[in-house]
């Protein structure tokens, strides 16, 4: 099950490393070696089970975008399933960019009106912290009426930070064509482990597939957070030439597990009770492996 994923925006704009990041294990540092994409580069990435994204990194150079546009008006646009436009928040240039983002809109109403689209705000790093969610719902806001008759669904994002995984979890999220089967089955299982949480990873990207939640959390970011350490961590961990299986965090008042569910997924359950024994969650991790590998499989026996 192939989807095409459009990436597009000006040259500049952090497409390339927001991909890198997500999709080839960088870290933000390392990005700033990344060299400016030309024309369109094409990879597949496995997510689950037969879920493949054929992601297009289109070059944002003026010369490729009036090519996209005009000469291969058709080839780009056409079966999209998601238009990734990135916008940088510092450009200079806000109308020029605006003009290339709705000739894309106008190919994508011809091509492929079906598709969704995510508008990336990004390097939002580069703004001043208290004035960020202002400049956000303004852009947002202008976005929204340029796009009209299409609905856009826009995100602040920075590489320095989860906002990345945010959006990019909501992006995959909106492509999984059984997430609301696994979120009921996510959400049965949170209630057998008697847990306050349990939140379902990618294996590779360590993006926020679904998740259930018992007990209400102040902190409505703290999967983007912990797919961030975790990602980091399993950096660290192959630089040691070591390899991440699972971990057990506990304190005074919790205790999370982070263990493999499926081929595609890591499973991460939290509880209120710090005694509770590690052997009763790896159990029950353990009896719901294979359940969960049907339901990604697109089986949907008992």
């Amino acid at each position: 099950m192939k989807k095409k994923v459009l990436l597009m925006g000006k040259s500049g704009s952090g497409k390339t490393s927001m991909r890198s990041i997500i999709f080839a294990n960088y870290i933000a540092r390392d990005t700033r070696r990344l060299g400016a994409t030309i024309d369109v580069e094409h990879s597949n990435v496995r997510f689950l089970g037969n879920l493949v994204l054929n992601l297009w990194d289109c070059g944002g150079q003026e010369v490729f975008m009036e090519n996209y546009i005009a000469a291969q008006r058709d080839h780009i646009f056409r079966n999209v399933e998601v238009l990734i436009y990135v916008f940088d928040v510092e450009s200079r240039e806000y109308e020029k960019d605006m003009h290339y983002y709705q000739s894309c809109l106008e190919a994508i109403l011809q091509n492929s009106k079906d598709a969704r689209i995510f508008c990336l705000i990004h390097k939002m790093d580069l703004v001043q912290e208290d004035q960020r969610e202002l400049v956000f719902r303004e852009r947002e806001a202008d976005l929204k009426r340029r796009s009209l008759p299409l609905s856009i669904t826009a995100f602040k994002t920075s590489i320095w930070d989860e906002t990345l995984y945010k959006a990019w979890s909501s992006i995959v999220y909106s492509l999984i064509p059984n997430v609301r089967l696994l979120e009921t089955h996510l959400e049965s299982f949170c209630n057998i482990c008697e847990a306050d949480e349990v939140v379902l990873f990618e294996r590779t990207t360590f993006l926020v597939i679904s998740h259930s939640t018992q007990r209400p959390h102040a902190d409505v970011h703290r999967f983007e957070k912990i797919s961030n350490i975790i990602k980091q961590f399993k950096l660290s961990c192959s630089k040691s030439q070591a390899q991440f299986q699972c971990m057990e965090v506990r304190s005074s008042t919790f205790a999370s597990f982070i263990d493999v569910l499926t081929p595609n997924t890591y499973v991460m359950v939290i509880m209120s009770d710090p005694t509770i024994q590690s052997a009763a969650t790896v159990i029950n991790i353990a009896a719901a492996r294979t359940h969960f590998e049907r339901i990604e499989q697109g089986q949907f026996g008992r």
